[in-house]
């Protein structure tokens, strides 16, 4: 059971925020939250229909863990992941193409869940399976042409900070 506080949702260990993004660029802007947040060995799993703002966010993700502007951070439809150098290195896959979680066992997908770095999952409710208790789930939603609904879960702790860091730059 649990209460609410504002947006955000609170029970004894997981909590969740909702918030609307009415352009790519504040997709890119929550995503930079998130990122300056974000500690060695979180992994952001990015749930949602094609078009929903999952590479959009990671963007803003990069951006927060200051990888430069000289890497155009796309999607890794064909090669399945981009490495990033920044504050944290960013892992970066795309699942889409996979069939499932054996798919990326196959890969050694240990290798990056318990490196240093962040990672970045998106299509991750094709590997929901495998995913680690702390990760921070964000389902994404497209409303409309610019329009996007954002939901983030997780651990109370880094859900709260998060929804504190959102409050104070006004997007919750």
């Amino acid at each position: 059971m649990g209460w609410y506080l504002g947006s955000i949702m609170v029970d004894e260990a997981f909590s969740d925020v909702a918030i609307v993004s009415n352009s790519p660029e504040m997709t890119v802007e929550i995503g930079k939250i998130l990122g300056e947040n974000l500690q060695r060995g979180d992994i952001i799993a990015l749930i949602g229909e094609l078009g929903s703002g999952k590479t959009c966010i990671t963007q803003g993700i990069a951006r927060g863990l200051r990888v430069s502007e000289e890497y155009y951070i796309t999607s890794p439809t064909f090669t399945l992941i981009n490495e990033y150098p920044g504050r944290l290195t960013l892992y970066h896959l795309d699942v889409y193409r996979l069939s499932g979680s054996d798919d990326l066992i196959d890969m050694g997908y240990e290798e990056y869940f318990y490196d240093d770095g962040v990672i970045v999952i998106e299509w991750a409710e094709k590997v929901q399976d495998i995913l680690p208790s702390y990760s921070i789930r964000i389902h994404m939603k497209y409303i409309d042409e610019t329009r996007r609904k954002i939901a983030i879960s997780g651990k109370s702790e880094k859900i709260d900070m998060l929804y504190t860091e959102l409050r104070r730059e006004n997007y919750v």
